[in-house]
């Protein structure tokens, strides 16, 4: 694989539980917290699959305007991807995984036209890629 380009970031501290996760160009730069309905105190961080969900939302939209304009159906300018992030534990009992949920909307297109997008987005995106068969991605359009 040819790499076009390398994100660099350092978790420190508790990790999830009261630490820093940070860029090493300073563009991001947050506390981390474990939410209440993890256990944790809540606090004012975020969490991993918090992260997770806005970088797989901005790269599946960003895919999306690719594929659907090299299909000559654009979609619209107000396009949203919505990501929903579930953290469990996985069902061979032992460890975790994700539930992940991708709902469009806003995207002025015909149902069966965008649910055939979402489907050859799903082969384009690279966090769809990085999750195929680790993780069962639902994908909707509204």
């Amino acid at each position: 694989m040819e790499v076009f380009y390398t994100a660099h970031a350092t978790a420190s501290g508790g990790g999830r539980d009261e630490g820093r996760s940070a860029t090493d160009d300073g563009k991001i730069d947050v506390r981390l917290s474990v939410p209440a309905g993890m256990g944790g105190k809540g606090g004012d961080g975020t969490n991993p699959e918090q992260l997770f969900a806005t970088g797989y939302a901005a790269c599946f939209l960003s895919a999306l305007r690719l594929v659907s304009g090299q299909a000559g159906t654009p979609a619209g300018p107000d396009t949203k991807v919505a990501a929903d992030v579930g953290i469990g534990k996985n069902t061979r009992g032992e460890g975790y995984n994700l539930d992940i949920e991708l709902t469009v909307s806003d995207h002025g297109l015909d149902q069966a036209v965008i649910d055939d997008l979402l489907q050859k987005t799903h082969q384009v995106c690279p966090y769809s890629n990085a999750t195929r068969g680790n993780v069962d991605v639902k994908l909707t359009a509204s």
